[in-house]
């Protein structure tokens, strides 16, 4: 009766183990995640800030270019388009200059504008220079003024990168975990190793002796990625409430959970795998290997 309490009492302990180690180890990678999703959703907005001013000909009526902003709406590449009349222009040069220019010449010189910002995926370079080629070649527009997108991108490039980082570090860790792992549900298994064979001897198919150690294994995952996700979402919650508003805007809900559920998919995985290859190793062992 002892023994069998004790046999209880280090399987239990054994799967406590695991759970705790699967859990740092997710911890980890949904912090990465985090972190990840944050760096893209930042490069995002920078990306769609950039503006484009549209200058049109002095010509151009204000239902003119009404007209001509709707046009462009359309197009795949805006991803917000603002009309600005000749009234409108000229009550924001008189604000931020001080000059009434419909005082000083008698007329209105300023032209309507449209001012747009690009969707991320068209802020390469090469795609701006190219959405500008194309507006200035259009009779109605006198010219495209633009930011110095040099450096945006450049900013950008700088994000990206420490997004491929974080991607390489994550990789490394998903590798270090499944060793880590390994180990952890290669010992649990270990412990039971002599009732893997007593089973064998009498005639359970291997399919058999592997399932209650991969289901229980794939318990000790989920468990593990249910505290895993828990800590995380009380930081995230904390951090967005108290220390970091903006963080709701770069990491939203919706992300969150997707990374919950692929913390409880990976959890689930790597341990059922870890679990089978172990099981598979002691199926494979006669009685004397056993005990080395």
């Amino acid at each position: 009766m002892k023994r069998h309490k004790e046999r209880k009492i280090s399987y239990f302990a054994a799967h406590i183990t695991t759970i705790v180690s699967v859990s740092l180890v997710l911890i980890i990678v949904g912090v990465i995640a985090m972190i990840s999703v944050c760096g893209a959703s930042v490069g995002r907005q920078v990306k769609e800030q950039i503006e484009l001013n549209i200058i049109l000909n002095d010509s151009v009526s204000n239902e003119q270019a009404l007209g001509y902003s709707e046009g462009i709406k359309r197009n795949r590449y805006v991803n917000t388009i603002t009309f600005i009349s000749k009234e409108e222009a000229m009550q924001n040069w008189t604000r931020d200059t001080g000059e009434n220019l419909e005082e000083i010449f008698g007329v209105n010189p300023l032209s309507p504008e449209i001012s747009m910002t690009l969707k991320a995926e068209y802020t390469h370079v090469d795609s701006i220079s190219a959405i500008v080629s194309a507006l200035e070649a259009d009779p109605l527009v006198e010219g495209v003024a633009r930011q110095n997108t040099q450096e945006i991108v450049s900013t950008i490039d700088n994000i990206e990168n420490m997004s491929i980082i974080l991607g390489v570090i994550a990789l490394a860790l998903i590798v270090i975990s499944f060793v880590l792992i390994n180990n952890t549900v290669h010992l649990s298994i270990y412990s039971r190793r002599f009732t893997i064979h007593t089973m064998q001897l009498v005639g359970a198919t291997n399919g058999f002796i592997r399932r209650p150690f991969i289901m229980g294994n794939m318990w000790s995952g989920l468990i593990a990625a249910t505290l895993a996700s828990a800590i995380l979402v009380g930081v995230r919650s904390y951090i967005a409430a108290y220390e970091f508003p903006l963080l709701n805007r770069y990491l939203t809900w919706e992300n969150v959970g997707l990374i919950v559920v692929g913390l409880f998919i990976f959890g689930a995985v790597i341990c059922s795998v870890a679990a089978l290859f172990a099981t598979t190793k002691y199926l494979r062992q006669d009685y004397d290997q056993l005990f080395k």
